[in-house]
This record gives C-alpha cells, structure tokens and sequence, in this order.
C-alpha cells in the first residue's frame, strides 16, 4: 500500500484525490497540507479521506508513514518543497510546470540522484488514446521526416482569472500563458521531436490588464530541415487546441485528421488513399490507454514505485520543457533569436536572472484568496 500526501489543496489537487481513489487496494491518501488548513479540511470532508491535514509541508517531512509526495501547489514553491520531501526520504511526483528556472529543474535531479528516491513530473496528455496513437505514428516513419509542426494550444481565460492571489506575476506563477497553459502542448512537442535549435518569439499581455505576464505568445521553432509555429494563448474563444505534423508524406494530427498526398506530373496533388489507410491501421493496431489524463499518469506513477520501475516522466522530461520555454521568454523578453541549449552562464538559467529580464506587461492590482468554480484542463484531442 503506497501511502501518499497531498501538498496544496487547490483546483489541480482535485484531479488527483478523484485518481488516487480509483486504486483503494493500492494506495491511500495519509496526509494533506495546506497554507490555508481549512482547504485541506474540506478536501478531507468532501471525498471522505482518513487523512491528517498539516499546514506546512516542512511539518511532514520527519514523518516515516509516508511513500509519495504529490506537489500541487503554486509553481514558486515546486522545487523547494519537492527537493526538501526528496532529500527526507520521499518519492516525489510534481505538478506542472516542474520549477520556474532551468536551475530549480537541476537542483530537484540533484536531489533525486542523491537521494536515491524516485522524481515524476505531470504531463497528463501523453495518456491520451490520440496523443499516445500520434506518437506511434511520428516514430513509426511511415509518414517520412516532420516539414513542419503546429502547436495550437489555445486557451481562454476571463479578466478575473488572475485574481487569485499567486496568479498574474512572475514571483509567483513564473510566467503567464507559456509556461502555465502551453506547457502541455510544449512537453508533448519536445516528446515528440525533441528541443529546437532555434527560437524566435514574441509575446504580449493582450486582455488582462490585471496581470504582469503574458496572455499571448507566438514562436517559431528552427529544427534541422524544419520548423515549428507554437501559439501559447489564453485569449481563443473555444479552445481549440490541436498538434499537427507535416510531414513529407502526409499530414498526422491530434485531433486526429490524416490527409497524404502524392505528386502529379505537374506538381500539383492527388490524395494517397492508400497510405492514409496504412497509417489507419497503425493507429488501430495500437496498444489501448486503459487510464487517460491525471488517471494513467498517476496509476503508472504507482506501478513504478511497486515495481521500483523507472517514471514514464521523469526530471529530465521536466527539464526538456523548461527548456524550451525559458528559450521563448528569452527571445520575447529581449527580442532577439535564442540558440540552444541555455548555459548555466545565461542569465535565463536562473530565477533571478528571468525576473531581471522580462517585462512588465501590467501590475496586478487585484489578490483574491481563492475564486469560486470548477476547473477545466484542455482538450481530450477526439473533436
């Protein structure tokens, strides 16, 4: 039995708890922590938890009952609270985005390693049927090398959205848009074709006038014989968030929308039935996700540690993504192309040095305590 605590008791943590409970002969929730105790309280009331509520995480840390760790709290203190649980023995899985700083990412691998504990880091949509099938495909070949990738992950937020007291700065949140929403589309581009060469961006505060980051940010991407268009948005009505790979044979996506094409004499397209139908039965002859979302990512999270099993998403997958958005508030905040990857020298690589650098977009004039409602996470990628 995997005895686990839940450290920050905010909208995310939910999907959690709702995974958690799905496996009662595997694992029980012992534990959760909260700056604001009565969250905690509720939590334990609303889904019925035998769990001892805590007000700081520092408080668990001696505590010898406890197997995992599931950071859910405000990205600012990811690293902090997950190197402290590591290095006092717990294994430890951290929401996204994984830290603020690329130097954050190597302190919490460093904690790991020396610890000898295990380190996961939330990426959800890899366990989806459609992300999982587009993968498969992208490895298989059968469509030929990438031409060009576009990464739609849009979003829409209201004014009020930031509000909530650690949104809307970059003490706090650590970046608006592209680290706290794109994120998602940012991990499953690096999975899939790895980090850039290059990186140019621009990015604004479009609609929220409440926030000092960015709601808007559009990247291109320089890969050997390819290039990338990345769309980081909390401004587009209807969410329609979609990765596509052009490739040299055919077009593959999630949502799923094949389309091959091959060459008249002239140059001009006729469609390739045949090959859209052998990459069908690719996708079809691929294993079934039998949990999706925050369930198959926690369940395998689970398997690893009963098997003492490598994470499906470890740190380095973490840091990858890091990576590539600290590329991006680079080339936004200065204005100028980023080359890959980013020196420990850069000033980007740290905390201090992002906040030395990027701009002020507007000052949050609002700190609310909490917003009512629920919480959604992005697409299911089947539309």
């Amino acid at each position: 039995m995997i005895r686990i605590a839940i450290v920050g008791t905010g909208n995310i943590s939910h999907a959690h708890v709702r995974a958690y409970l799905r496996f009662p002969e595997r694992c029980k929730i012992v534990a959760l922590v909260d700056i604001v105790p009565e969250k905690a309280q509720a939590m334990k009331e609303k889904y019925g938890l035998d769990a001892e509520v805590f007000d700081d995480h520092q408080k668990i840390l001696p505590l010898d009952t406890i197997d995992l760790v599931d950071v859910c709290t405000p990205p600012y203190v990811h690293a902090s609270i997950s190197i402290n649980c590591l290095r006092s023995g717990k294994n430890v899985v951290c929401e996204k985005p994984m830290a603020a700083s690329l130097e954050e990412c190597d302190q919490m691998i460093r904690a790991r390693d020396e610890s000898g504990k295990k380190l996961a880091i939330i990426a959800q949509n890899r366990f989806r049927q459609p992300i999982a099938d587009l993968k498969a495909l992208l490895d298989s070949g059968v469509a030929g090398p990438v031409r060009c990738a576009q990464v739609d992950s849009f979003w829409w937020r209201g004014h009020c959205y930031y509000d909530l007291w650690w949104r809307g700065t970059w003490e706090k949140e650590g970046g608006g848009c592209t680290l706290n929403h794109a994120v998602h589309h940012i991990d499953m581009l690096a999975w899939m074709m790895g980090l850039p060469e290059k990186v140019t961006s621009v990015m604004a505060n479009t609609a929220h006038d409440n926030a000092e980051v960015e709601d808007l940010s559009i990247s291109v991407l320089q890969y050997p014989g390819a290039l990338a268009q990345l769309t980081a948005s909390v401004v587009h009505h209807g969410e329609d968030q979609q990765v596509v790979f052009q490739c040299e044979k055919a077009r593959i996506s999630a949502p799923w929308r094949p389309y091959a094409s091959l060459s008249h004499a002239n140059g001009f397209p006729y469609r390739n039935e045949e090959l859209e139908a052998e990459m069908q039965k690719i996708v079809d002859a691929q294993p079934k996700v039998e949990y999706e979302g925050h369930d198959g990512e926690l369940e395998s999270i689970l398997t690893s540690l009963e098997t003492d099993g490598p994470m499906a998403i470890g740190g380095e997958d973490g840091r990858r993504t890091i990576e590539l958005i600290t590329a991006i508030y680079q080339s936004g905040a200065l204005g100028r192309t980023v080359s890959l990857p980013i020196a420990k020298e850069d000033p980007f690589y740290t905390v201090e040095g992002i906040m030395k650098n990027v701009p002020h977009f507007y000052e949050k004039t609002v700190s609310s305590a909490s917003l009512d409602g629920e919480i959604t996470i992005g697409s299911d990628y089947r539309k």
